[in-house]
């Protein structure tokens, strides 16, 4: 039942529009058809994404206030879970929206993992809509020289390197030295110490991971990573 509707509303949708865009393009290049896919699901989760990013700084912001609620109520767990809830209500902060994000992206990922492992280790397409035309046998090498059914190293690294960058961005800046043993800062700083370890943590394991899958894969993780670089860039600019 749950493999049926993830097929229906997942997976045969991205095949789809997959192969829509892979025969319409001129030269039927696999590599543009998965960078326009990209363009299109990053539109279609622009919202969230954008109300993610909001999200993100008013927590940033409202910082001070929640450590002054953690020192108040620091005997009194109950306290000050309900004191944390009524702050988030009242600067209008949800503090799992991130989270949220990530539970949207998740499912279109793994659907997409299923569309280019078995559409382009298929000899034959199947799944198609009646009304979009089945090429019959996706062209996997792209650009004159990336074969998009095979991992690719340099390609991992520019999504490594990509998601370096959008963690960078976003990271919020450690106490000075001086301060980092006060007791007023000592805990922010930790936070801030392990903030920048998964600086780090994670381009590490995006070019592990990318370098075991498909560059077909990866290419969509490096364009939609460099599309939300873009979006925080513009969205901090204006703030």
């Amino acid at each position: 039942m749950i493999s049926s509707l993830f097929h229906a509303i997942f997976y045969q949708p991205i095949l789809n529009l997959l192969i829509i865009v892979y025969n319409y393009i001129p030269g039927h290049d696999l590599g543009v058809a998965i960078v326009i896919l990209t363009l299109i699901i990053r539109l279609i989760l622009f919202p969230l994404s954008q109300k993610s990013l909001q999200s993100q700084k008013a927590m940033q912001s409202i910082q001070p206030k929640i450590k002054e609620i953690q020192t108040m109520y620091k005997d009194d767990k109950q306290k000050m879970a309900k004191e944390m809830m009524g702050l988030y209500r009242k600067e209008k902060v949800n503090p799992f929206s991130s989270i949220w994000t990530l539970v949207v992206q998740l499912p279109i990922l793994i659907a997409l993992y299923q569309v280019l492992i078995k559409g382009l280790g298929a000899a034959e397409i199947t799944g198609l809509y009646p009304f979009v035309f089945n090429p019959g046998h996706l062209n996997t090498m792209s650009f004159g020289i990336l074969d998009l059914s095979q991992r690719n190293l340099v390609l991992a690294v520019f999504s490594g390197i990509a998601q370096f960058i959008q963690s960078k961005m976003l990271m919020a800046p450690q106490p000075p030295k001086d301060l980092a043993k006060k007791p007023g800062v000592k805990d922010e700083a930790m936070f801030a110490a392990i903030n920048k370890q998964m600086l780090y943590f994670m381009p590490a394991f995006t070019v592990f991971i990318g370098a075991t899958l498909p560059a077909g894969l990866t290419l969509y993780w490096f364009i939609s990573t460099v599309l939300m670089v873009l979006q925080q860039y513009f969205f901090l600019r204006k703030k």
